[in-house]
């Protein structure tokens, strides 16, 4: 049957109403004019909603007068399906409304691109929001789907559509939920077993989906909580403790997993979600299943998961076994389960991406209403409109411009038997800092012509040519922001270490700056190439301008620490490439589990 004729069949399914007409690319709802028509279509109900009860026992079903009507219409000839309804016109005038019918006058839609297309830009939890977006049928019905907790001030207060955005996704391993009883650790609080950090570039071209190992040992730091009479306690953190305890143990909230991170990474997260078990299940259902490879077969006691060589198409219970399965995949540990898990969540977004999902209203209300029940938001991000502008944004990302990567790690030395692992010191500072820099870890073209723009080509120029001895540079320094006692930390440095001993300390400077620069003198152009080298400083910190005297009254340059500095003998300069032993992949590669 067509979906005209599911529209006006006995159990009406609003979503095959709205068809898609193929010569104007826009949805339109398929009605003749004297049908009654719900201003608004609701979710499909079973016959019992429809009698004024829900199968939970909630209170009365939404749309249901209008329902009513459409079932008491009289039956009318079913027009030619290859041909689309016809489109009001602008002069025409306003119909009259039907006795049961709301007289108001349909809205005019975007185009598929607008409307459905940039609203299913995420994956995984950051999925849930694109496609939470494609919910405008019914909102109200979405927003008390919607489970929303303070973020204690831990975030940044929410995120700006002229800004990049980080967003924090957690999966916790509790119990929740039918059929779940035996997955995750009996009697779990609910840690945070799984958690990216998505970040999207400001230009919205790339994102990094940085994933956190959960026995990542780290310090979770004192986390000040609202509690549910109002008032806020503080829960005094922990050092040197696995990262997955920083939700659940000693009643700890998602805020304090954001603080944890920031206190990691040195990024603070915009918004956060958090999801359990289900959003798997939910999801991959709702889409028809996600098709996965696999490099061997699999029979894993432990997650159930029992597959072929091969590629399989799986959702639900099958999905979750999938992403829980870490024994029978790569060294048997979570490390290996993480690398499974972004697989997976890149078959997930190459089949949200898809036309077969994005060209059908049922699927995107089946997404819409799975990715609002399996979720709880931050506070920010507590309706459906905020979550769909957030879906907006998500939505302009190319999926091959997302890559997933995960915080670089080894083995914990302080363990005879490896079982969590710490961060590694030569790698993991350089991905955070990419991160925080919006730098891609993609060959994006926008961001590959912005390099070569003029500014960027002049900033590199004031770096080549001669340099003077490291003994010849004279330079005062002066604090414009850096921590307190950075001016004399790097003056010792300086003269100590690099040999530079025409040096001294300014102090403080008249004003505060956020990034650290270098002022000379045209003829002073090789000493400041010299200090550059020796701090790690781009071009764009070198400031062409005039010199002046020291406290022997000679011609100094002068070195301003800003809000950047990082300490003495830290490099400046933003890395342009992720390290070589860097785990990563983009999401539209296809990838069999090994």
């Amino acid at each position: 049957m067509d979906a005209q004729g599911r529209g006006r069949a006995d159990n009406i399914d609003p979503a095959d109403q709205w068809v898609l007409n193929p010569n104007t690319g826009e949805y339109e709802l398929r009605l003749t004019p004297s049908a009654p028509q719900s201003a608004v279509p609701g979710p499909r109900r079973s016959d019992s909603a429809r009698t004024g009860r829900t199968g939970d026992g909630g209170g009365p079903a939404r749309g249901r007068k209008a329902a009513q009507g459409r079932e008491s219409s009289s039956p009318e000839e079913t027009p030619d399906p290859e041909v689309p309804a016809p489109r009001r016109r602008r002069s025409a005038a306003p119909e009259e409304p039907a006795a049961n019918r709301r007289g108001r006058r349909p809205v005019k839609k975007k185009s598929k691109a607008k409307k459905i297309l940039l609203w299913t830009g995420g994956t995984m939890a950051f999925v849930l929001v694109g496609t939470a977006g494609a919910a405008y049928l019914y909102l109200e019905h979405l927003n008390d789907n919607i489970t929303s907790v303070s973020d204690d001030g831990a975030s940044t207060g929410g995120f700006s559509k002229d800004k990049a955005i980080n967003l924090l996704v957690i999966g916790t391993d509790k119990r929740t939920g039918s059929g779940n009883e035996g997955y995750g650790d009996s009697g779990s609080v609910g840690h945070a077993d799984t958690t990216i950090l998505l970040h999207v570039s400001k230009d919205r071209t790339n994102a990094t989906a940085l994933s956190i190992p959960r026995d990542l040992i780290v310090d979770v730091p004192d986390c000040e909580t609202k509690q549910e009479d109002g008032s806020t306690k503080v829960i005094p953190g922990s050092d040197n403790v696995r990262f997955n305890t920083s939700l659940g143990q000693d009643n700890r909230t998602p805020s304090c997993t954001v603080r944890t991170v920031t206190e990691l990474t040195g990024i603070q997260a915009d918004n956060f979600m958090v999801a359990d078990f289900n959003a798997v299940k939910t999801l991959t259902t709702a889409v028809g299943g996600v098709e996965v490879c696999l490099a061997k077969d699999i029979d894993d006691e432990d997650s159930h998961l029992k597959l072929s060589k091969g590629t399989h198409t799986i959702e639900g219970e099958q999905a979750l076994a999938f992403v829980r399965t870490r024994h029978s995949v790569g060294f048997g540990g979570d490390l290996s389960r993480i690398e499974l898990q972004q697989q997976f969540l890149s078959a997930l977004m190459r089949k949200l991406k898809s036309n077969d999902t994005l060209t059908s209203p049922t699927k995107m209300i089946k997404l819409a209403e799975a990715g609002t029940k399996a979720l709880t938001v931050d506070s920010q991000l507590d309706t459906i409109d905020k979550l769909k502008d957030l879906g907006l944004e998500l939505g302009k990302l190319n999926v091959k411009n997302l890559t997933f990567t995960t915080v670089p790690v080894v083995d914990n030395p302080a363990e005879k038997v490896a079982a969590t692992v710490v961060v590694n010191a030569s790698t993991a500072p350089t991905v955070f800092q990419m991160i925080k820099d919006d730098v891609s870890f993609t060959e994006v073209k926008e961001q590959a012509a912005a390099s070569k723009n003029a500014a960027a080509a002049a900033a590199a120029a004031r770096l080549k040519g001669t340099q003077s001895a490291a003994s010849a540079v004279r330079v005062q320094v002066m604090n414009g922001g850096a921590p307190a006692g950075s001016a004399q930390e790097t003056l010792n440095w300086l003269q100590n270490d690099e040999g530079v001993t025409k040096s001294e300390n300014a102090g403080n400077a008249p004003a505060a700056l956020s990034k650290t620069t270098l002022e000379y003198a045209p003829d002073q152009a090789d000493q400041a190439r010299k200090l550059a080298a020796i701090m790690g400083l781009p071009g764009t910190a070198l400031k062409p301008g005039k010199s002046v005297e020291n406290s022997q009254g000679l011609p100094t340059m002068t070195l301003t620490l800003g809000k950047d500095f990082k300490g003495a003998g830290v490099s400046l300069t933003a890395p342009t490439t992720v390290p070589d032993t860097v785990q990563k992949s983009t999401a539209d590669k296809v990838k069999c589990a090994k």
